[in-house]
């Protein structure tokens, strides 16, 4: 009656004791402090339970602070009781199976027995484990059990309830530090500084290792890590369909892995550029207000445990308040990156450039402008345009005002103008400057010098070839008329143009194009043709103008294996220096065409046109379907005077043609490593077409498979073998003439 009269007051004195307080660290110490003294141990623990990682955690007092302990709840004698529900009386520590020593060896103290009971609600709900160590006199009871048992059922409700309320605060604390974070992500404008902003943010707010932000490039479908720790310049780009990052992209589902190298959709080539080491990952699509994916945002390593369904909800709305300012900064950063290309464009432009604004002041002006008018930058920008076109220049403030009015180009050729007291001669081109609303913003001055003969031939050289104007400005003639030609025409473009100008970008493009051209062209050159234009990274030039030659075919072709070898040459360099490889493609063909100076007495383009024209440059583009590099014509082919290492291709019906075309591969720019055994290749290839053309599937795809084996690099084969199989399955008919019809240009 005594003990249960005691027990009683122990348990009266534990709620009184324990609602006094409000916190839960208070809590916890309290009823450690109760159930120690009532137990005459030397230490004890309460440890709850954390849902969310499946951990025990319990709270330590340290001076001033408070440090956080966490354990699975599956480990040690704590977990072991949390697990089963049942309390345990360890009389021997050390020979307790579940008893974890190395707790000891690091703490310094010695655990000699130990009582363990779980912490249960009122409805038999696990919230908990009481752990006390080490009595003071002898060993553990089932009266210390029952004794602890009845402690913590009493305190369990009020654990629960501050448990609770600790909970909402920290939740509520959460919500307040998120609104203030997101308010200063919205107002920053400067991608990178955003970039950097977001991942600091997610790290911190989730307490992992590191984090990062894939934005996507549209134009090459790649997600891109600019901004990050250990990241090579230029940022890593991955495609977008590659990897976690790049599942989470295409499905637009969250992805929460909690060991990245055991799933097969990780991609370990990031960790070998970044040299980081990837545990854990919680990966969410970044959506924008329109309800596109616009990138990914990736949690790595979580610091405790793996990530929780509240991290990824927690992560989620981060990424969707943020999204609206990448959004802006992108933006911002287009238009900067713009800019800059613009500037740079002007800059890099031989004519003056000079643009004033709405109210008629001068606002930008480029070198060659400056050059020009012998002046220099201080003495232009901020200028009036009235004040500054003055005395014999007026009429240029009177054609600015009429082109602002009209709100359309104006273009005056051999114009006179006067800089410093010295007369010149130029084309001026006068164009109004238009917002996307169609209001007037300004207007542009292009100014190109013609003072001199010698500056006209320099001028006309970069629309047609040198001799050809030389010819021109020779000649008495109308050089407007036209005639009709036979001519060979060869059309060369560069393999992946595309892909290389956004690895290189603006300045780079143009640095290679300018090295290529200028090897290209002296092979063209070198045997008399003529180079008609540079379309973007295309070559087109013609053999038979203005001089015809007997030989304008096998002239052709001989251009075209120099330009191969000599490209070979130039490629083998560039590798040397660590750069991309560039390939390029030849279609040639010999017809009647027109030829001759179009335009206007003060603007002409000497060219070529007609249907010749338009199959070479189809014959260019069907060597990217043959994977070939030299295409010719039936037509070329029959008239070529020396003897080339070649094999028919196909009859083929191209692009916008309704009568087939035979066509040939020219090979005499391989090498015995690029093209093996090509003697006996071609021999099985020839004998491939023709069972090919009689409808032999079987003996031609195995006569493509002998050309293979013997030269396996032979793309071509494969085509036949492929298109074989499909014909076989949907013969095309008796009347069949072997035309294949090609549906692209």
């Amino acid at each position: 009656m005594r003990y249960r009269l005691h027990q009683a007051e122990i348990l009266l004195n534990v709620t009184k004791t324990v609602a006094a307080f409000e916190t839960l660290d208070e809590v916890l110490m309290a009823l450690v402090q109760l159930t120690t003294n009532e137990l005459n141990a030397e230490r004890g623990t309460i440890f709850l339970n954390d849902e969310e990682t499946s951990e025990l955690y319990s709270r330590v007092a340290m001076g001033d602070l408070t440090r956080e302990i966490r354990i699975l709840n599956t480990s040690g004698v704590a977990g072991h009781v949390f697990s089963t529900g049942q309390g345990v009386i360890v009389d021997d520590a050390y020979s307790n199976p579940y008893f974890e020593r190395e707790v000891d060896e690091k703490s310094g103290y010695k655990t000699r027995n130990i009582v363990c009971t779980p912490i249960k609600t009122v409805k038999g709900e696990i919230i908990g484990v009481a752990q006390i160590l080490n009595k003071r006199d002898g060993q553990f009871g089932e009266e210390d059990m029952d004794l602890l048992d009845a402690m913590t059922a009493q305190a369990a409700i009020i654990l629960r309830s501050t448990q609770f309320v600790e909970k909402m605060r920290k939740s509520h604390a959460q919500e307040m530090e998120f609104v203030d974070v997101v308010s200063d992500m919205i107002s920053e404008i400067d991608l990178d500084a955003l970039l950097e902003k977001v991942i600091g943010e997610v790290s911190k707010m989730l307490n992992c290792e590191r984090s990062s932000l894939f934005l996507n490039d549209d134009k090459t479908n790649e997600l891109l890590l600019r901004v990050g720790e250990g990241l090579p310049p230029g940022g890593i780009r991955i495609p977008n369909g590659v990897g976690i990052a790049g599942a989470v992209f295409a499905s637009g589902e969250t992805v929460n892995i909690p060991h990245a190298y055991a799933d097969l959709r990780f991609n370990p080539a990031t960790d070998k550029q970044s040299g980081f080491f990837t545990r854990s990952i919680l990966c969410v699509p970044v959506v924008n207000k329109a309800g596109k994916i616009i990138g990914v945002t990736q949690a790595l390593n979580k610091r405790s445990g793996s990530f929780t369904s509240e991290d990824e909800s927690r992560l989620k709305a981060f990424t969707t308040q943020v999204s609206i300012a990448l959004e802006n900064a992108r933006m911002f950063d287009d238009i900067q990156n713009m800019r800059k290309y613009n500037e740079g464009m002007l800059e890099s432009m031989s004519n003056g450039v000079i643009t004033q604004d709405e109210d008629g002041q001068i606002i930008t002006c480029n070198s060659a402008g400056l050059k020009l008018m012998g002046t220099e930058l201080e003495d232009v920008i901020g200028c009036a345009a009235a004040d500054f076109w003055s005395g014999p220049n007026r009429w240029v403030v009177e054609k600015i005002k009429k082109v602002e009015e009209a709100k359309a180009p104006d273009v005056v050729m051999d114009a006179d103008l006067e800089f410093g007291g010295e007369a010149m001669s130029v084309n001026l081109t006068v164009l109004p400057l238009i917002s996307v609303d169609q209001e007037n913003i300004g207007s542009m001055v292009i100014l190109e010098d013609i003072t001199s003969e010698k500056r006209m031939k320099s001028t006309m050289s970069k629309y047609m070839d040198p001799g050809i104007a030389d010819q021109l400005l020779e000649s008495g003639e109308d050089i407007l008329g036209g005639k009709s030609a036979n001519v060979t025409v060869l059309f060369s473009d560069i393999a992946g143009f595309t892909t290389l100008t956004e690895e290189l970008g603006p300045h780079g493009t143009v640095s290679l194009l300018n090295e290529y051209f200028t090897l290209m062209v002296e092979c063209i050159q070198r045997e008399g043709g003529m180079l008609d234009k540079f379309q973007g990274d295309a070559i087109m030039a013609a053999f038979g103008i203005p001089l015809a030659h007997d030989d304008d075919e096998d002239r052709a072709l001989r251009a075209a294996i120099s330009m191969m070898r000599t490209l070979d040459e130039w490629n083998q360099k560039r590798v040397g220096e660590g750069k991309s490889v560039v390939l390029n493609r030849i279609g040639i063909n010999t017809d009647e065409v027109v030829t001759g100076n179009i335009g206007s007495p003060k603007r002409m383009d000497y060219t070529l046109i007609g249907d010749g024209v338009n199959l070479a440059a189809r014959l260019e583009s069907a060597c990217k379907q043959y994977a070939t590099r030299i295409l010719v014509s039936n037509t070329t082919y029959r008239k070529l005077r020396g003897t080339y290492r070649s094999r028919e291709i196909d009859l083929v019906i191209v692009k916008g043609k309704t009568e087939p075309v035979l066509i040939h591969e020219i090979l005499d720019y391989h090498t015995d490593e690029t093209f093996p055994n090509m003697m006996e290749s071609l021999n099985s290839f020839k004998y491939g077409i023709q069972n090919y053309r009689e409808q032999n599937w079987d003996h031609a795809v195995e006569a493509f498979k002998g050309t293979l084996e013997l030269n396996p690099m032979d793309e071509l084969s494969r085509i036949y073998i492929e298109r074989c199989q499909i014909l076989q399955e949907d013969p095309p008919g008796k009347d069949w003439n072997g035309v294949w019809v090609m549906t692209s240009k």
